[in-house]
């Protein structure tokens, strides 16, 4: 078997109409036939909201005894994506359709903006009503002073607070970054795209 990384670029065709590319990857695990048909036959059902030229990222992974799946579905502007850990694969897939279907109804208004192409979104998609059971409301706003430090003095400052992130500009760039914890005992730093 080869467990090292596999990618498998799969078009996945119903009824001679070409729908969602998807691009399958395997870290610490042989992405087989059945495994790949599982993915595209669950998460097909995603292209009743999605244009042919849509790609999916799929990365199905082995870890002690966790199998996990990432998807990732870039469309104009944002990045929809769900991660789903179980004992089982399987269960695992059927877990991020669910998710990723259930975030598509419920921020519709918000990643759609009627007044520019929808990009990767199909026109049913975007004229369905959907309840928002669920309006997201900031509640509070917290002003702080910033200043520059470097990404390991702010994750001291954000253990120090007893927070899971913390906001700083960073020393070296001179642009506000967020260091933050990560399972495992880890921490991440995101930074600006400019």
């Amino acid at each position: 078997m080869n467990y090292g990384k596999a990618q498998i670029c799969h078009n996945f065709e119903t009824e001679g109409m070409m729908n969602m590319k998807f691009i399958i990857s395997g870290k610490n695990i042989d992405v087989t036939d059945s495994l790949r048909t599982a993915v595209e036959d669950k998460l097909s059902k995603l292209e009743k909201y999605f244009t042919s030229e849509t790609e999916v990222h799929v990365t199905l992974g082995v870890e002690k005894d966790r199998q996990k799946i990432e998807v990732t579905i870039p469309v104009k502007g944002n990045i929809i994506r769900s991660e789903q850990v179980s004992n089982d694969m399987y269960v695992s897939i059927d877990l991020v359709e669910e998710i990723i279907e259930r975030q598509l109804k419920k921020y519709k208004n918000k990643i759609i903006d009627k007044k520019q192409a929808a990009g990767n979104f199909k026109q049913e998609f975007i004229e369905k009503e959907y309840v928002d059971d669920e309006e997201i409301q900031i509640v509070r706003s917290k002003k702080f002073d910033i200043k520059p430090m470097y990404p390991e003095d702010a994750c001291i400052q954000m253990e120090l607070l007893g927070h899971n992130f913390f906001v700083f500009v960073n020393a070296e760039t001179d642009q506000v970054n967020v260091v933050y914890k990560r399972k495992g005992n880890t921490y991440g730093i995101m930074e600006p795209d400019l």
